[in-house]
């Protein structure tokens, strides 16, 4: 994100010294946060050194929030609640990218701390917001932007900061994961699984960012960015969502010992030419049953670190909804208070690696293609000959039979990305294959 530079000097204002937040945002989670630092108002005093003391509410209609928040907390004045001196700690929960920007940024340049919930914003601006925050000497924290409750941002930062990561890779999404494991275990359609998370509240009316696979690429970036020490943005992250994924899909998954998980892959490698690069990637992915993400079901979360001296870590828990998502807001907002009653501020986050983001074409993943072609002699042959053409091997071939054609299913051995998609190119111009059902990758046991 940024570049390390020597952070400005905060005193503190001292045990028992009140630390005034303002609260942009009354959507579901800006209540749950409201609700929580109420309800918790003793403890969080007491670890914090002093009390919070909220100042006020910025809202879009004040009408709307009138019978449960205080008429002199309201406002739909933002930038006047940002700029007030007793304000010390802003916390965004607003969503979007554009207004949230240009609110956090006023915040930090005037020497407020800010909690912020928006992984859209920080996988677009991290850089920009991490500078004015170093500018100011201010904290910047958003650990509720990926996987809700689950505390994974914090052990990159800090448990994991001596360590060297090799790959982040889970299940970052919850609705995605609550269609994905409906579908499995019911057998039903993708369309009749979004209808049922949006009945129950899983996916938004709008669920474009969820199984576009758009939100889960915003987190891979923050992920990726605090992992590998090097800027990453949602626009360097691939990106496919699940929308044609089928029940056909589903149950040759299941037939073949495997399942479908939207996964989210950020990890290290060593290019052909010998340079370290990264990579980034969102896609639906097969895994083997007996692989702990396979077992992530519902709206869960749950995302592996492997690192060099740590080994494998796992995080589990539920990844989205008001209150999980307002407990980690909690938890930054306690941390930001901290420092502003004693003093300092927490360590800022480095791009100091400044690794190249590898081309997709240069990553290297395994294939599970699903294709109907002519039952005849020599056919698997040619395509095995096709295969080898460009530089793929395959590693299994099941083949069924289904009246004048017959239906293959090849799982790859590890290739290049640009090799793999050259081959799906010639088998669809190639006159023995009827059709190619899907193409979806899979990572290793």
């Amino acid at each position: 994100m940024s570049d390390l530079k020597q952070p400005q000097f905060n005193p503190g204002k001292g045990i028992g010294t009140p630390v005034g937040v303002a609260i942009l945002g009354r959507g579901t989670v800006g209540a749950e946060v409201m609700r929580f630092m109420q309800e918790y108002s003793f403890d969080l005093e007491n670890r914090i050194g002093g009390p919070l003391e909220l100042r006020g509410v910025a809202v879009s209609n004040v009408e709307k929030h009138a019978s449960e928040v205080p008429a002199e907390l309201l406002t739909t004045d933002a930038r006047a609640l940002i700029a007030r001196d007793d304000v010390d700690i802003v916390v965004e929960v607003i969503g979007g990218i554009d207004y949230p920007r240009e609110l956090i940024l006023e915040a930090l340049k005037a020497g407020k701390s800010v909690v912020t919930a928006n992984k859209a914003l920080v996988a677009a601006h991290s850089d920009e917001l991490a500078a004015a925050a170093d500018a100011a000497g201010v904290d910047l924290y958003f650990e509720a932007a990926v996987a809700a409750a689950i505390p994974v941002l914090g052990p990159l930062r800090r448990s994991l900061a001596g360590d060297r990561i090799e790959s982040v890779m889970g299940i970052v999404n919850g609705t995605t994961n609550f269609i994905l494991d409906a579908m499995d275990s019911t057998g039903a359609s993708y369309d009749d699984m979004l209808a049922e998370a949006t009945r129950l509240g899983y996916a938004e009316a709008d669920p474009t960012a969820d199984v576009g696979g758009h939100d889960a690429a915003s987190k891979a970036a923050i992920l990726a960015t605090l992992a590998f020490h090097t800027r990453v943005t949602a626009n360097d992250v691939y990106c496919e969502g699940i929308t044609h994924v089928t029940a056909k899909d589903i149950a040759a998954a299941k037939e073949a010992g495997y399942t479908i998980k939207l996964l989210a892959i950020c990890e290290r490698f060593t290019s052909d030419d010998g340079t370290e690069k990264i990579s980034a990637r969102v896609h639906p992915t097969l895994i083997p049953r007996d692989h702990p993400l396979a077992s992530v079901s519902k709206s869960f979360n749950a995302i592996f670190v492997e690192a060099e001296a740590a080994g494998r870590l796992m995080f589990y828990g539920n990844g989205a909804g008001g209150a999980p998502t307002a407990s980690a807001v909690l938890g930054d907002l306690v941390g930001a208070a901290r420092n502003k009653v004693h003093g300092g501020r927490a360590p800022g986050d480095s791009t100091y690696a400044n690794l190249p983001i590898a081309a997709f074409g240069e990553v290297h993943t395994r294939y599970h293609v699903d294709m109907e072609v002519a039952d005849r002699i020599g056919v698997l042959a040619e395509i095995a000959d096709l295969f080898a053409s460009c530089g793929v091997s395959l590693r299994t071939v099941r083949q069924e039979d289904n009246g004048d054609t017959a239906r293959l299913i090849i799982v790859t051995h590890s290739a290049a990305e640009s090799d793999l998609a050259a081959v799906i190119i010639k088998l669809k111009n190639m006159a023995a294959v009827k059709s190619v059902n899907s193409v979806i990758r899979l990572e290793s046991e």
